[in-house]
């Protein structure tokens, strides 16, 4: 059995003492011992619904004790009734409620007794309440007058408190109290005067009695109230307590009980009671009044509520006193009780007995539940103690002690037991024990003895006590080890020795590692309805993994573990996830972990942030024509200081509903002296700012309107825009409608011609704007505005410098040049045109140009202007992106704001001869072992007569090496294929390809491809275009006793699909063998059959659903609906080179001998429907039928990167 300890240590010290066991250990059952009663009952009420009621009294001790029962002080034989059930070894005893139990009423009192002596117990009192009833009886109705005085009686039968008494109808209504109405604590219903509403016949009085569960009613009692024939108007009578109790009575109280005093007066009109204390103070808690002021409550008696106390009747006919003198009482209560014990033989024993109460309670003892003879008794008794000296075996014996007063009685027992016995040690022997580094470690060793027993701890094979001071023997024999170290584990004996004898246990002892937390992040701050995951991390030795607990807890409360608030709080073990944090999730947040040993918490605040609270309590003072003061409160910050506050105005004259700034304070200011315009009826409002954002805006203040005035003010930003040449057309920005000041605001508007005019031409207008006609044309004006309204004028405006209406130049700059800079860029100079000319404000210049024919074809071009516009006054200009060899004619011409002038005369200038353009493409035509043939395109621009083309070419590989790249020039300018030799068996190689012209080469083309292998077959594509019309296409330069693959696709690429596909296999030598080698075969034969049929299954499809759909033919269909997207492909590659459909396409025998290009895949010929490639050469011939936008390089297994169609030699 292992036994888990953690208590913390703090104090660090050892002694070693002897152990005083008279009062601090329970002595085993083993030991022979003194009866003493462990249960017993109480007062009990035998309630008639029970089916039977217990009496409770057990007892311990050794030898096994007996009992026996009395009955209001006279010996009661359990036996003697059938109806009573008694158990073996036990004092209980149950009475079935059979027939009449009232016999069983009664105080019992329960002894339990063996050889050395009597335990008593304390009086339990049975009470057989009869089942209350009120008596039959006729009750004469009441005649009385208006005014008279009238009781109700009720007098309620007897039975168990509590008691509630009603008074209500026989309709069960409850009958209106107050002043004049009212019960008494006895019940009986009072009547200060009666008036003739309070006639019925159907008075009745109920009692309840909760604990009973009865409720009985009094027969109904009638009231007759007959008019009276005079008023009878008198002063207060106290009825309770009546007259015949005197003007003062006596009142007991029991201390911390309810003191309860009651005056009910009768008298007319009503009198009105009120209650004071005589003599002493009122509590410090007003005492409170019921039932409508006549009944005094003062709840939780003390002894300062003795007194006398007073109440008043009083009405205006006169008063009515009575005075009570309370006198607070108690039942006893112990001062000092007797204490039971173990001592040993010659021991001396002093019992002591003391109470208080109120009266004083008498003091008695008595001896194993007998009084105690002076005379026969060998020790000294007095009043309040008993003593004995040099005991023996034979003085143990229960002492009672009994206080009673007329309240109550207590009763106290005290067990001497005189006894002389070896130690015995009650722990188990081997126990373990186990703790953690850093708290203290409890080793057990409980022991009764008697002598007292020495007690010493031992630690492993040591047989010297223990002596450093971080152990601590404790009274029960218990050693403590404070602040425990991984070098205490171990195991440890307890010894205990007496005169009688010794004993020893063993006990072992494990340390394990401190469990710690840590919580992240720290002190969070977050803002509201972002979210937070809090994580704790933890340590712990690993032998509590089982016992490890992690929990959660708020400002100390626990989280649950499931979600809460519908998942925006989840807590999973060691994660605590908030989303959309709350203002109220701000708080500290523990984590705390426990183990079987040792328990951890780590904690963390968090914080959260979120925009100010609006402002509170806006008020208005130190109220001026144009200030006021503002006030506010400033709400809750959210943990984000203020850092300014923002007061914002809304006036309901000229944008009502629209708030505006005002103006800004810092954020620990609230207050603001506002400046206000004239004629504005304000109102206020304030916004706190903080780090996280701004506030809902307060409610808004008062409103609060200042007089006019004349404007303080001009119009700002004047100027002149004008559409027409002799038009000018004055505008300014309005005042705002806080700063027109007053009522009829109008702008006074004046101007002159500058230099010219001396008087002001003056207008007074409404709007913000005033056009003026017949004026020169853009020439200078003084224009002043000024705002005027009903009383009074603004300050005198500035003069502003504006300009009519502007017109077109009329010049057109002069001594136009170009100097050229390369074959693309030229820079242009000019004169500009005299200031007079430009008739407006200068804008720049535009420089126009365009193509008139190319130097390398001489042929002319439409014109395509293109322009560049200069802004400013300058007299240069750059002109970039122009095609090199070409011609151009170059105009320059001025502009204003109103528009363009007259172009200059035209310059003729020649751009010079460029590199060429990148090479249309690079194609490999077809691979051998040691060479490849490649073809390329013309340049799509040569920007020059071209020279020639330099190829280059390198070997490549699969790991990005490349080697030394090789050159070939060809001279001839019009070749556009080349066979290129001495290359390496399967090898991959690079390919580029250049044009030039004198200036250099242009942007190269590349290509790749790998060289075939020893003993393999090379392969290629060759194309050419046929015309739609010619039913056969010869095709020549092909091998002999080669096999082709022949594909009819469509011209415009739109799909994959072919419209003819078959292999063929030109004629050669050895034709005629292989032929009939072949046909002679009969799988060859069978699946040409197979074929044929197939074709024939095939044809009459289409013929049959060409007959459905409809008699026009396809060239028609075509013609009828034609596809766009192949239309404008069409139009795109062939252009203006596009000859009549009958016509033979020219150089189509040269292109498939010569220009021979493969494409990277013959599958995807859509790839290259694009662009520009797909052109004729200049010759005629159609050289990019399968040109692509893209450069492949994939190679096949045949050797080719591009290989379409297979050429088998």
């Amino acid at each position: 059995m292992e036994m888990l300890l953690s208590t913390k240590g703090i104090t660090i010290c050892l002694f070693f003492f002897v152990l005083s066991l008279a009062a601090a250990i329970e002595i085993p059952l083993s030991v022979s011992q003194l009866p003493t009663i462990t249960e017993q009952s109480h007062t009990q009420v035998a309630y008639p619904f029970d089916e039977d009621f217990t009496i409770k009294c057990e007892a311990r001790g050794n030898p096994q004790p007996t009992f026996n029962w009395t009955k209001d002080g006279k010996p009661f034989n359990l036996s003697s009734d059938p109806r009573i059930v008694t158990s073996n070894n036990s004092g209980t005893f149950v009475i079935q409620n059979r027939g009449i139990i009232n016999n069983f009423q009664g105080k019992y009192r329960c002894f339990a007794s063996n050889v050395l002596g009597t335990a008593m117990s304390e009086e339990i009192e049975l009470i057989v309440p009869s089942v209350p009833k009120f008596p039959k009886e006729k009750i004469e109705p009441l005649d009385v007058e208006h005014g008279d005085s009238v009781i109700l009686h009720c007098n309620p039968p007897k039975g168990i408190p509590p008691l509630h008494i009603y008074w209500m109808n026989i309709d069960l209504q409850h009958i209106p109290q107050d002043e004049r109405v009212s019960m008494s604590l006895k019940g009986d219903l009072y009547f200060a005067n009666v008036e003739e509403s309070d006639s019925r016949s159907d008075y009745c009085c109920f009692a309840a009695f909760p604990r009973l569960r009865t409720i009985v009613q009094k027969m109904p009692m009638t009231l007759k109230v007959s008019r009276s024939n005079f008023i009878k108007e008198r002063k207060p009578k106290l009825l309770i307590p009546p007259e015949s109790a005197g003007s003062s009575s006596s009142v007991t109280v029991i201390k911390g009980g309810v003191l309860l005093l009651e005056c009910i007066a009768e008298g007319l009109p009503t009198p009105h009671l009120s209650w004071v204390k005589v003599t002493g103070n009122m509590p410090k808690d007003e005492p409170e009044t019921e039932n409508f002021g006549k009944m005094l409550k003062i709840d939780q008696v003390t002894a300062a509520d003795e007194g006398t106390y007073q109440c008043t009747a009083s009405n205006p006919m006169g008063r009515a006193r009575h005075e009570f003198h309370v006198r607070v009482e108690e039942p006893p209560q112990w001062l000092k009780k007797p204490e039971g014990g173990v001592y040993s033989v010659g021991a001396n024993l002093v019992l002591l007995c003391e109470a208080i109460g109120n009266p004083e309670p008498s003091i008695q003892w008595k001896l194993n539940g007998m009084p105690i003879d002076g005379r026969t008794f060998r020790g000294r008794i007095s009043t309040r103690e008993i003593s004995l000296t040099n005991l023996q075996l034979q003085d143990s014996a229960v002492f009672q002690c009994e206080a009673t007063n007329k309240h109550g009685t207590i009763l106290a027992s005290a067990n001497i037991n005189v006894l002389n016995i070896a130690p015995l040690i009650l722990t188990p022997d081997e126990e373990n024990y186990a703790t953690v580094v850093g708290y203290s470690a409890f080793l057990h060793c409980d022991i009764f003895a008697s002598p007292a027993a020495d007690v010493r701890w031992t630690k492993d094979d040591s047989i010297e006590p223990l002596s450093t001071f971080r152990y601590e023997l404790n009274k029960n024999g218990t050693l403590e080890i404070r602040d425990a170290k991984k070098e205490d584990s171990g195991s440890y004996a307890c010894w205990a020795a007496n005169s009688v004898g010794k004993r020893a246990i063993t006990a072992n002892l494990d340390i394990r590692d401190a469990t710690k937390l840590v919580v992240t992040p720290k002190n969070p701050r977050v803002l509201k309805s972002h979210s937070i995951l809090l994580k704790c991390q933890a340590e712990y030795d690993s032998h509590l993994k089982h016992s490890f607990k992690l929990s959660w807890r708020k400002d100390g409360d626990e989280l649950p573990v499931n979600s809460t608030e519908g998942g925006r709080i989840i807590l999973d073990r060691d994660t605590l996830f908030i989303s959309s944090v709350l203002l109220e999730d701000q708080g500290v947040y523990r984590c705390v972990a426990s183990t079987a040993l040792d328990s951890a918490e780590a904690e963390t605040q968090l914080i959260v942030l979120d925009v100010p609270d609006p402002p509170e309590d806006l008020q208005l003072s130190e109220n001026q024509n144009r200030s006021v003061r503002l006030s506010w409160k400033a709400g809750a910050s959210h943990n984000s200081p203020v850092n300014e506050s923002i007061i914002e105005f809304e006036e309901n004259r000229w944008e009502p509903e629209r708030w505006q700034e005002l103006s800004r304070v810092p954020g620990n200011v609230t207050t603001a002296l506002l400046s206000l315009a004239p004629y504005v009826n304000y109102q206020f409002r304030v916004v706190s700012v903080n780090a996280v954002g701004r506030s809902q805006p307060s409610t808004p203040s008062l409103r609060y309107a200042t007089p006019p005035a004349a404007p303080d003010k001009n119009p700002e930003n004047i100027r002149v825009e004008a559409s027409e040449p002799n038009e000018m057309v004055m505008k300014w920005e309005p005042l705002k409608p806080t700063e027109r000041n007053g009522p009829g605001l109008e702008y006074k508007v004046s101007w002159r011609q500058r230099g010219v005019e001396t008087d002001w031409n003056e207008e007074l207008v409404k709007k913000h704007s005033l056009s003026v006609r017949n004026v020169p044309t853009f020439v200078p004006y003084e224009i002043k505005v000024q705002a005027v309204n009903n009383l009074g004028s603004g300050p005198e405006p500035n003069i502003t410098i504006g300009y009519s209406g502007e017109d077109v130049p009329d010049a057109a700059p002069s001594g136009v040049s170009v100097e050229v800079v390369n074959s693309t860029l030229v820079q242009v100079f000019w004169f500009g045109i005299p200031r007079d000319r430009v008739r407006g404000h200068l804008r720049g210049y535009k420089v126009s140009w365009w193509k008139t024919r190319s130097m390398l074809d001489g042929k002319r071009h439409h014109p395509e202007k293109h322009f560049l516009t200069f802004v400013g006054d300058r007299n240069s200009g750059m002109i970039p992106g122009l095609e090199p060899f070409s011609e151009f004619h170059l105009t320059v011409l001025a502009f204003n704001s109103r528009g363009d002038g007259p172009e200059s005369s035209p310059v003729v200038f020649e751009t010079p001869e460029g590199v060429p353009e990148q090479p249309r493409f690079l194609r490999i035509l077809n691979f051998d072992k040691d060479s490849v043939t490649l073809s390329w395109g013309l340049p799509k621009k040569a920007n020059g007569h071209l020279t020639g083309y330099i190829l280059q070419y390198q070997i490549i590989n699969e790991t990005h090496e490349v080697g030394a790249v090789s050159n070939v020039s060809v001279a001839n300018r019009s070749a556009l294929s080349w066979r290129l030799a001495g290359l390496s068996p399967s090898t991959k190689y690079k390919f580029y390809i250049k044009a030039c012209t004198a200036k250099g080469c242009g942007k190269a083309a590349t290509e790749e491809g790998l060289t075939l292998a020893q003993g393999s077959k090379g392969s290629g594509r060759i194309s050419d275009a046929v015309k739609p019309t010619p039913k056969f296409q010869p095709s020549e330069a092909l091998e002999p006793g080669a096999e082709y693959t022949i594909r009819l696709v469509t011209k415009n690429w739109v799909d994959n699909n072919s419209i003819f596909e078959d292999v063929i296999e030109t004629r050669g030598r050895a034709y005629a063998g292989i032929y009939e080698g072949i046909s002679t075969q009969g799988w060859f034969i069978g699946l040409m059959c197979a074929i044929a049929l197939l074709t024939l299954l095939l044809l009459t499809i289409c013929f049959v659903r060409r007959n459905k759909g409809g008699k026009y033919s396809v060239k028609e269909k075509e013609d009828l609906h034609p596809d766009p997207e192949a239309q404008s492909i069409k139009d795109e590659i062939f252009g203006e080179y596009s000859d009549s459909d009958e016509k033979p396409l020219k150089g189509s025998l040269q292109s498939l001998n010569g220009d021979i290009k493969a494409t990277g895949s013959a599958d995807s010929l859509v790839d290259y429907g694009e662009g520009e490639h797909g052109m004729f050469n200049e010759d005629g011939s159609f050289i990019g039928a399968y040109s692509g936008s893209k450069e492949k390089g994939s190679v096949e297994s045949t050797g080719s990167s591009t290989a379409t169609f297979p050429l088998h030699a």
